[in-house]
């Protein structure tokens, strides 16, 4: 495409934008209110996930071993796990330090009667997982191990952690497809409009030769300009909402805030711009490409 091709092509794709206010300004809001609402769910279930992956991080399982079981084969133990896919971190936890764990938290001042550790044989290993889902086949695996008495796993809270993550999966999953389709409804409507407002001057073009791609690049032009403004509003706005969100929880609600950990506006941001300029555009291009492929027989 040559430089002044190019430039008429961008010229008319904002004119086209004056040339049906109405419409361009219903579709940006519908784009904008659309957007505002996926980015501030974006920003709640950033926060969900966040505590979910807190919540994970927590979750171990707990392996003891027979009687007797030398701290070096322990260790042997230990080495070959930190080799598995779902291990993300595994602590040793030696029958002394397990003896003084239990001293402080249970025992206080009472321990002193104890003459020798009682809990000479529960060295034991914690092993944190890269993704709670892959439990199961980690517990079948240690178990088989010989030296290997019991295997502590937390079934319920993992099972738990799996299932909330599916379901924000599917519920984000579900929210952008709705919006998606009333976003290109929208800018369908508009550049329709601009194709019926221009129809004898598409014709005349036509008629002296004009490219397809010419005559059409202005309206889906057109599109990906609604599209941008429409993405750009309201990453504005849940900026400052989310900010001021953040910091009024903070100083009214301390143990939520304490508990829930917000993520700081630009770790958000950082995903979500991209996100919601990408979007904003796919709309804006989608939306009007098809339009015309439809309503302009070029």
């Amino acid at each position: 495409m040559r430089i002044s091709s190019f430039f008429y092509t961008i010229g008319q794709g904002f004119k086209n934008l004056g040339r049906n206010k109405w419409y361009t300004l219903a579709s940006i809001a519908t784009i904008s209110a659309c957007l505002f609402l996926f980015g501030l769910f974006y920003s709640i279930i950033t926060n969900f996930e966040n505590v979910v992956k807190t919540a994970e991080e927590g979750v171990s399982v707990t392996v003891f071993f027979n009687e007797g079981t030398a701290e070096e084969q322990i260790l042997a133990v230990k080495s070959d796990l930190e080799k598995r896919p779902e291990v993300r971190e595994i602590v040793y936890v030696s029958a002394d330090a397990a003896w003084e764990e239990f001293k402080e938290d249970y025992l206080g001042e009472y321990a002193d009667g104890f003459t020798e550790n009682p809990l000479a044989d529960s060295a034991n290993l914690q092993i944190y997982l890269n993704d709670v889902s892959m439990q199961g086949a980690l517990v079948t695996y240690t178990e088989s191990i010989d030296v290997v008495r019991e295997v502590n796993r937390s079934e319920v809270t993992a099972n738990t952690l799996s299932g909330l993550n599916v379901l924000i999966a599917y519920i984000s999953a579900g929210i952008i497809i709705i919006l998606l389709l009333v976003s290109i409804f929208l800018i369908s409507n508009t550049v329709t409009m601009g194709i019926a407002v221009r129809k004898d001057e598409i014709n005349i073009m036509k008629y002296i030769g004009a490219t397809d791609f010419f005559v059409r690049a202005p309206f889906v032009v057109e599109g990906i300009i609604i599209g941008i403004i429409g993405s750009i509003i309201p990453l504005v706005i849940i900026y400052f909402v989310y900010t001021n969100a953040i910091t009024y929880i903070a100083s009214r609600f301390t143990m939520l805030s304490t508990l829930l950990n917000f993520l700081p506006v630009n770790v958000v941001y950082n995903k979500l711009v991209p996100i919601a300029l990408a979007i904003g555009i796919g709309i804006g291009f989608f939306g009007s490409f098809t339009t015309v492929r439809k309503h302009l027989h070029v």
